[in-house]
């Protein structure tokens, strides 16, 4: 391990890290012009009861701007120290935090499973609680190709799964396998809500691959809308229409 990385991993440092950035992401915040759409997304939020806010693993820096002062928002990290920084950060901005494995793995032949790991359970005990919860779509390492794991999550909590979009006209695009995209102050951002999509209790493993590549077109769609409002292209983004394979690079 490198001195930089063990460095970072002592508990006085994570906490400091994560106070700067706390301190700088409510500063992206404050400072860039956010337009929501739709125009009424509040009331209809509000009308779903809690939900799950569906992301691509590269918009996760900036998910904690969707949180209203009312919400209650939980997400998942896992337990690595690498994961430390960002659950203080989140904590800070007034996310709670669940220290689990996700959902992961959960291909299709799945879908009639009776449980799940310990992260899906603790997911649908938040939903159940009152908690919005938001999870990254993904395929793990592979960017913007939905996993059938949100699908499984939606299934079990009856909760729906809301596609997100969070961006911002200045950014800094890193080179991660999920070219992760972090905000900078003073420009024009854009928050997007997608259309609720409803997973019944009993589904055939079909069933689960159609709503997962629903899933995925309607996550694509926000980001390229929500891009579309700040002025900037989508770098990183496939086209909605476009056919998958699940596991295939995006």
């Amino acid at each position: 391990m490198g001195l930089i990385k063990t460095i970072g991993r002592k508990p006085g440092v994570q906490r400091v890290l994560s106070l700067v950035a706390s301190g700088y992401l409510q500063l992206v915040r404050r400072t860039n012009r956010f337009t929501v759409e739709p125009a009424d997304s509040d009331a209809r939020l509000d009308s779903y009861g809690p939900f799950i806010a569906a992301m691509w693993h590269g918009q996760h820096i900036m998910i904690s701007f969707m949180r209203r002062p009312h919400d209650r928002i939980a997400t998942i990290i896992s337990r690595s120290p690498d994961g430390n920084i960002n659950t203080m950060a989140l904590t800070r901005m007034g996310v709670r935090v669940i220290r689990a494995s996700g959902a992961r793995g959960r291909v299709v032949k799945d879908a009639r499973a009776k449980g799940g790991a310990e992260g899906l359970r603790a997911m649908v005990k938040a939903l159940k609680g009152g908690e919005t919860v938001a999870f990254s779509a993904d395929v793990p390492k592979v960017s913007r190709v939905c996993d059938a794991g949100i699908i499984m999550l939606a299934r079990f909590s009856g909760a729906p799964i809301v596609p997100v979009a969070v961006v911002t006209s200045r950014h800094i695009r890193f080179n991660s396998w999920d070219r992760a995209c972090l905000g900078l102050p003073f420009g024009r951002g854009a928050m997007v809500f997608g259309e609720p999509i409803y997973v019944p209790r009993e589904v055939t493993p079909e069933e689960v691959d159609s709503l997962r590549q629903r899933v995925q077109t309607e996550l694509n769609r926000v980001h390229d809308r929500a891009y579309t409002l700040v002025g900037r292209p989508d770098r990183v983004g496939i086209a909605a229409s476009a056919p998958d394979a699940q596991g295939s690079p995006a």
